[in-house]
């Protein structure tokens, strides 16, 4: 091919054999009896091309992997993914890794999403707010509505400690008033566990006796703008949470049937969900269990909705 090459860059339009290519043709046809067969004049376009493959060829087998690569993850962990989300529907790729830590499984959360069965939702945002020095210090209240089977509306009001997303309080009624909102706050807080501010709207179900109630404890009232509802994040996230986990998932029958539920809820809430803004640890603190605890059990909670895992020893 190098020879066919150099006949052709010359400048003559009808390349002359020299004697030299005509000993070259003449030992080569002695040596290789096929050679006619292979012997074509290709344009230069061909040429570049067969490089082009050839240099593609040369990093392929340069670059390939010459180790085992990774460890793959062991089956019984992307077996126990699996089942997680199988079961947990509501759960993402957050959740599902924050429950493995709990094991004592070290993974990455990019190697459950992996693994994953169904696509991931959107990962939640982390809230800010500028009362972030009072955190500690600082509880925040609000109401949402949930309609039962016959169409009645029932009202919720929750209380949340901002430190570590605790449900201070819960409560639901059908006519929400001044003095009950005013009471709520003295069974949320009692004896001297009065934090020093409360945010909240200005929602005119509050009123003069709210605010008085709250005086009398020593909390000074957080009022945020109007229609500004994502200068409450927590309270507001805590909503979508309990509506995203629980409600949006169930007829609610009557208030008694919704009080059980919020109960439930909360009870796995506090003690098993995992959260992001937690470090992936629940409101109240959850141990890793490693391996040597035993094997992995698995609890139903909220009637079966959410699940919570441990280890027992067998």
């Amino acid at each position: 091919m190098r020879h066919q090459l150099a006949v052709l860059q010359r400048t003559v339009r009808r390349p002359r054999l020299r004697p030299s290519d005509r000993v070259f043709w003449v030992l080569l046809s002695h040596l290789w009896h096929g050679w006619a067969e292979t012997v074509s004049i290709v344009h230069p376009e061909t040429v570049i091309r067969w490089h082009r493959a050839d240099f593609k060829l040369f990093w392929a087998r340069k670059s390939r992997r010459h180790g085992p690569g990774r460890p793959a993850i062991a089956p019984e962990v992307r077996a126990l993914i699996h089942r997680m989300a199988h079961a947990n529907p509501l759960w993402g790729a957050p959740r599902i890794h924050g429950e493995l830590l709990k094991l004592g499984l070290k993974i990455s959360q990019a190697a459950v999403s992996k693994y994953l069965v169904r696509p991931n939702r959107p990962p939640s945002q982390n809230w800010r707010t500028f009362l972030a020095n009072h955190v500690r210090h600082l509880v925040a209240v609000d109401f949402f509505l949930v309609p039962t089977m016959m169409f009645k509306v029932l009202f919720v009001f929750v209380v949340l400690a901002h430190d570590r997303r605790r449900v201070l309080h819960v409560n639901v009624t059908d006519a929400p008033t001044a003095p009950w909102t005013a009471q709520q706050i003295v069974e949320a807080f009692p004896w001297d566990t009065a934090p020093r501010y409360l945010l909240r709207d200005r929602d005119a179900i509050y009123g003069t006796v709210f605010s008085s109630r709250g005086q009398s404890l020593g909390i000074h009232e957080v009022k945020i703008a109007p229609r500004s509802p994502w200068q409450n994040p927590y309270v507001e996230r805590l909503i979508g949470i309990l509506r995203r986990d629980c409600l949006d998932h169930v007829v609610v029958l009557n208030e008694a049937h919704l009080r059980r539920l919020l109960r439930d809820y909360v009870l796995y809430y506090h003690t098993a969900r995992t959260h992001l803004s937690l470090g992936k640890d629940s409101p109240q603190p959850r141990p890793v269990e490693h391996p040597d605890r035993g094997r992995i059990v698995q609890t139903p909670m909220v009637g079966g909705l959410h699940h919570r895992y441990t280890r027992r020893a067998a």
